[in-house]
């Protein structure tokens, strides 16, 4: 059995059944198996939207406290799944702020994570399209992105100085395990203070909100 059988045979029957859609080509670059077991998992959810929250208690991140928040995966092919993140807002037109997508993409060396920024209009944000890339095989669970020089160097332009030591990391449980859940959560290595998460309940669905911006 290779590692990409193992993967698919771990995950639960009903998670099996929305992979096909979503399993990548064998002709995409390999990972390990951790890693593979994590892709699959993550790609299970594909089309899917679930409710979620803000679970960390940082005082910068007060004004999120007790907003609704919706996680919608809007994109997936073999190689890239895109996870818009919308966010409830009475500023924004609509009520929600749907500026922000987690995209996570297989590359030749592991697993990538960016960030895409998007104005109402569809613009990119001045900061956008920042991330990093895996630096060890993780879990089948719980993937990090350590920040990445063409962040750091994005950070450093933009006068956001907090952000050079970033990680961001990625949780996701297989969909139709039980208690399965997906989470997102930054951290900086040189702030053990700092931490932001939010979770998704992805045991249950719900509907699938507009596009995000630009999309």
């Amino acid at each position: 059995m290779n590692h990409r059988t193992a993967a698919l045979a771990a995950l639960a029957p009903s998670a099996l059944a929305l992979l096909a859609g979503c399993a990548h080509s064998p002709d995409g670059p390999a990972l390990p198996p951790s890693q593979e077991a994590f892709w699959q998992a993550l790609s299970s959810h594909c089309g899917s939207a679930y409710s979620g929250a803000l679970v960390s208690a940082d005082a910068r991140d007060a004004d999120l406290a007790g907003k609704a928040m919706v996680a919608h995966w809007a994109e997936c092919s073999d190689t890239r799944v895109a996870v818009a993140f919308h966010i409830a807002s009475d500023e924004e037109p609509g009520g929600w702020d749907r500026s922000r997508t987690w995209v996570v993409t297989r590359t030749p060396d592991g697993l990538r994570l960016k960030h895409d920024h998007r104005h109402a209009d569809g613009s990119e944000d001045a900061v956008t399209q920042y991330g990093g890339d895996t630096l060890s095989a993780g879990t089948a669970k719980v993937q990090d992105f350590p920040v990445d020089a063409f962040s750091i160097a994005l950070f450093e332009r933009e006068g956001l100085s907090a952000s050079l030591t970033n990680v961001w990391r990625v949780e996701a449980d297989p969909a139709g395990s039980p208690g399965a859940r997906f989470a997102y959560q930054l951290t900086r290595r040189n702030d053990p203070t700092r931490l932001f998460r939010v979770e998704f309940d992805a045991t249950r669905t719900v509907a699938a909100p507009p596009r995000a911006w630009g999309w």
